[in-house]
């Protein structure tokens, strides 16, 4: 964020760290109260407000002359140049004989526009100089020579010390503007991380609730499992009687075979049969009531962890609700330092 101002600070404009409108009352009352010129200009010296209480001396005729006019524009430029160099005001006299001044608008140690003024006398009129002046850029002597009579006299002590407000004054200005513009590019900063931030947490609660509602899920599907064991043992049972009842069948049918001697020896050998199938059988239940207790042991130890992780899950959830509360919070407090920011 520091560089990006920084970065913004090569390219900042007088209008990006003045309220214009103030800018222009503040010059419009400072030139009034003391009976002088001044206008903001930028670094190529074009005016970025309007003049304020300007002379006809220079708006009628020497600024409404194309020669005039291209003069003033580079005494604006040069004068700028000149301050900004010292990081002081310039005092010095234009093309058409006036005393003017430029206070530079410093950011940073670097200018980003002026405010020029004066348009007033120093020393006493000399006709003859206005009027060579005045053919020069091709306006009438005589008009020009009356047009300079209208001027304000000042002594330069007083001219420097009105200079020096002005700069004193805008740099001062210039500075808690340059703090409201970083105010406002951090402001937006912090609101656009807040709302990303507000995003993740987002996604994040709704995980947490697909979490919390496929553990639930899990946990339906293992009380399956345990009813699932439940009914195998409940067949094993039934097989464990079958072959109890089997194993009795197959020592009647020993019996029945050995009291028929000869002729039964063939269904002894059969009832001999049965008996190892149902002793099979048997293990055969064992083994499956074992197998099965595992499945409970196992299926017991998941429904715990289980029932662990649905209460980390749980605990989860209240702390990103918790937090999405307080960046909500955050969020409202960013929004007012926004609007603080972006204030006129």
């Amino acid at each position: 964020m520091t560089n990006n101002i920084e970065k913004d600070l090569e390219n900042l404009k007088v209008e990006d760290v003045f309220d214009m409108k103030f800018l222009q009352a503040f010059q419009d009352s400072f030139a009034k109260s003391l009976g002088m010129t001044a206008v903001t200009v930028d670094l190529e010296g074009n005016p970025i407000t309007r003049p304020s209480y300007w002379t006809k001396f220079c708006m009628e005729y020497t600024r409404n002359s194309p020669i005039g006019n291209k003069r003033c524009m580079e005494c604006d430029r040069i004068g700028g140049e000149t301050s900004a160099k010292n990081g002081r005001p310039a005092i010095y006299e234009c093309h058409a004989g006036l005393m003017d001044f430029a206070a530079p608008i410093m950011l940073n140690g670097k200018q980003i526009g002026s405010i020029l003024g004066g348009q007033v006398l120093t020393e006493p009129l000399v006709e003859s100089k206005y009027r060579k002046i005045a053919e020069e850029i091709g306006v009438n002597p005589e008009k020009y020579v009356a047009a300079v009579r209208e001027i304000n006299y000042m002594p330069r002590e007083n001219l420097e010390a009105a200079a020096n407000v002005l700069f004193l004054m805008a740099n001062a200005f210039s500075q808690m503007g340059y703090y409201k513009f970083c105010l406002k590019d951090m402001s937006e900063t912090i609101n656009e991380k807040l709302m990303h931030v507000s995003a993740t947490m987002e996604e994040l609660a709704a995980s947490a609730n697909d979490v919390n509602e496929n553990q639930n899920n899990l946990n339906n599907e293992i009380k399956n499992v345990n009813l699932i064991s439940v009914k195998i043992n409940e067949v094993t049972d039934l097989i464990k009687d079958i072959a109890n009842e089997t194993q009795l069948l197959g020592l009647n049918a020993s019996i029945e075979a050995a009291r028929a001697g000869v002729a039964g020896a063939g269904f002894g050998v059969v009832a001999q049969e049965i008996r190892k199938l149902s002793g099979n059988s048997k293990e055969t239940v064992e083994k499956i009531r074992e197998f099965t207790g595992m499945i409970n042991s196992s299926v017991n130890e998941t429904v715990d962890k289980g029932a662990a992780t649905l209460e980390i899950v749980s605990q989860q959830t209240s702390a990103i609700e918790s937090v999405a509360n307080e960046l909500v919070k955050l969020s409202e407090t960013a929004a007012e330092l926004y609007n603080l920011a972006h204030e006129k």
